[in-house]
């Protein structure tokens, strides 16, 4: 037995703050953690549906065909009004032909090699998803891993490593070995004596010989055995020069760079951990798939003008935005999965309460650019298959393709993917502005950039006129007066969509919330 009490884990995480500073306490916070499943037991257990019960969904999105698809199982006759000329909204593919308007009038057609694609949305699908897994596999949608975390990747900033991008290993096995020989000299000068045990300091500094790659001095330097984990100069091979030659690691100052131990923290999120998964063909073989199954129920380029309801039915107006005629759907109920950007701006019969939730939600926007290059030069010249390059650029990051591996010709790149202040400024620029400046950003990594390109897509989000924005962007204050009343079963309408989670912008949250709410709204309509 230790003569006093073991450390708490909270007093362990604030001794490696004092000494590694926040990223060394992020990274242990999150390596003690378990990434947990979404609350999903099972698709919705719905009987007993009254005979000709009918329900109208409103979008076309996964939230809206998952409550068409289990509803109608359950026996109630079920249709769906989309206002785009497709179903799938955020669920979404790029192909070559297809054609992207903006608000403003800016046009983009894509001139993609077929089979090659862009999803300008969702593109990865975290393992404990368990949801969107199911439906996948009931519904036949072949998947594969998405290449989440690969080594090989770059990581850059203009204030680091003088400005030159680095192998992810590089930085990776130069962070944990700095903040390794930070926390062993802390431990050597007894600045952990009041919160770690003799025993568990022995232990703690074994671990950090080891994890950090430490010499016997307990130092971080350049050698083969750091370079085991880092990489080489001159890799081990065969023959007269097989010996290999160490690389030479990089000092504090450039791990300690926000891009830098950002990126390495970037992994350890419960939903950025390693196994991912992908459709074969694009993301949007979902919504095809769920589409498929409800042939003959979505009624496309449907414009919702008006939602009423009273103690008999709902009712709403829409019109057709192909030929203008103008016309009044009814149903016993209604699933209303409308982005709150543009249900906001839609007369609806339902309280002042949930009115107020409906318009005090605000979303956050994203821009992806899908670039077409010639030949897969990173697998070619760089060997970097799938994973991620991160920047500190506005464009933010570049993603490479996790299928066709060594495949000949053509393939997209994702040369863009932003968020925040960067996404709205990517918004003002035109298309192939936004072009321009992926290609410039990007070439900081790979010189090869603009002799390889050949044709790209830029998807602003906020220019989408369908959305006008990505997702929803909750804070807890926000959460407090208006969650509730945003879910709840308002008469005959229930709300559902991403927007009606604490999941945020992941498929899983739409399906999820209009699991919950088609569960709560049959138990109304069998009380009716």
């Amino acid at each position: 037995m230790h003569e006093f009490e073991m450390p708490s884990r909270r007093e362990l995480l604030a001794a490696i703050g004092k000494v590694g500073g926040a990223a060394a306490m992020y990274q242990a916070m999150t390596a003690l953690g378990h990434a947990q499943p979404t609350q999903f037991s099972g698709p919705p257990k719905l009987s007993g549906a009254r005979t000709g019960a009918s329900v109208l969904i409103l979008g076309s999105g996964l939230a809206g065909m998952v409550a068409a698809y289990e509803m109608e199982k359950a026996g109630y006759k079920v249709s769906l009004l989309e206002f785009q000329n497709r179903p799938g909204g955020r669920n979404y593919s790029i192909r070559g032909g297809d054609v992207v308007k903006e608000v403003g009038g800016a046009v983009q057609q894509c001139s993609y090699a077929p089979g090659n694609y862009l999803n300008p949305g969702p593109w990865r699908i975290p393992y404990h998803h368990q949801a969107l897994l199911h439906y996948c596999q009931e519904l036949g949608v072949q998947l594969e891993p998405f290449i989440q975390l690969n080594h090989a990747g770059y990581v850059h900033s203009d204030k680091a490593y003088g400005g030159k991008p680095q192998r992810y290993a590089e930085a990776g096995v130069d962070f944990k070995g700095h903040v390794a020989e930070l926390l062993g000299k802390a431990v050597n000068k007894g600045a952990l004596d009041d919160t770690v045990s003799k025993e568990d300091k022995e232990r703690l500094l074994e671990a950090m010989r080891g994890w950090g790659a430490l010499d016997k001095d307990m130092a971080y330097s350049s050698s083969l055995r750091t370079s085991a984990q880092r990489g080489y100069d001159r890799p081990p091979g065969g023959g007269v020069n097989g010996a290999p030659v160490p690389s030479a690691i990089a000092g504090l100052s450039d791990v300690l760079d926000p891009r830098v131990w950002s990126t390495m923290a970037f992994y350890f999120g419960n939903v950025m951990q390693q196994t991912m998964f992908q459709p074969v063909g694009g993301m949007d073989m979902i919504g095809k798939a769920f589409a498929r199954k409800l042939a003959g129920k979505i009624r496309l380029n449907a414009k919702v003008t008006n939602i009423a309801q009273d103690g008999k039915g709902v009712s709403v107006d829409w019109e057709d935005t192909v030929t203008g005629a103008k016309s009044v759907a009814k149903a016993d109920f209604c699933v209303c999965t409308i982005p709150l950007t543009i249900l906001s701006q839609i007369p609806i019969q339902v309280s002042e309460a949930k009115k107020t939730a409906i318009s005090s939600v605000p979303y956050h926007s994203s821009c992806k650019i899908g670039l077409e290059m010639k030949r897969r030069f990173w697998e070619q010249d760089e060997q970097i298959y799938g994973g991620h390059s991160f920047t500190n650029q506005t464009i933010g990051q570049l993603s490479y393709p996790s299928g066709g591996f060594f495949k000949p010709g053509p393939a997209v790149l994702l040369g863009a993917y932003t968020s925040g202040p960067a996404a709205y400024q990517f918004a003002g620029m035109t298309p192939a502005q936004r072009i321009e400046t992926a290609l410039q950003q990007g070439s900081v990594f790979h010189k090869q950039y603009r002799s390889e390109y050949s044709n790209g897509m830029a998807v602003a989000w906020s220019r989408l006129p369908w959305i006008q924005a990505c997702a929803s962007s909750w804070t807890e204050d926000l959460r407090g007066p208006h969650y509730q009343n945003m879910v709840s079963v308002d008469g005959r309408i229930v709300l559902a969509g991403e927007h009606c989670s604490y999941i945020g912008a992941w498929m899983e949250a739409a399906l999820l919330s209009s699991i919950d709410a088609i569960s709560r709204l049959h138990q109304r309509a069998l009380a009716a």
